[in-house]
């Protein structure tokens, strides 16, 4: 069996939240390390991905580190999401 995913996330971040939604849906086992809600004392994020924003995502299965809430939930989706199910599609008026 292979790792975790492992997900550092604030208390409150409606970004955390964005990425936690989609581990859910898409039935994920992770774990989370709660950081600081200081942006200075968040040297364990620092640590693992350069920098100190989070969420941040680690993949261990695949080898990947990652930011940015949108480019961890697109990454989700496209490395675990189902195949066979078509794309949301966004519709603007």
């Amino acid at each position: 069996m292979s790792e975790p995913l492992t997900l550092y996330r604030l208390e409150g971040c409606p970004f955390c939240e964005l990425v936690v939604d989609e581990l859910d849906d898409l039935g994920l086992e992770y774990d989370s390390v709660w950081t600081e809600g200081l942006h200075s004392k968040r040297n364990a994020v620092r640590e693992v991905s350069g920098q100190r924003a989070v969420p941040v995502l680690i993949d261990p299965a695949h080898g990947v580190t990652m930011a940015e809430s949108a480019n961890i939930v697109e990454y989700l989706h496209t490395t675990y999401g189902d195949a066979d199910s078509p794309d949301e599609v966004e519709v603007s008026l």
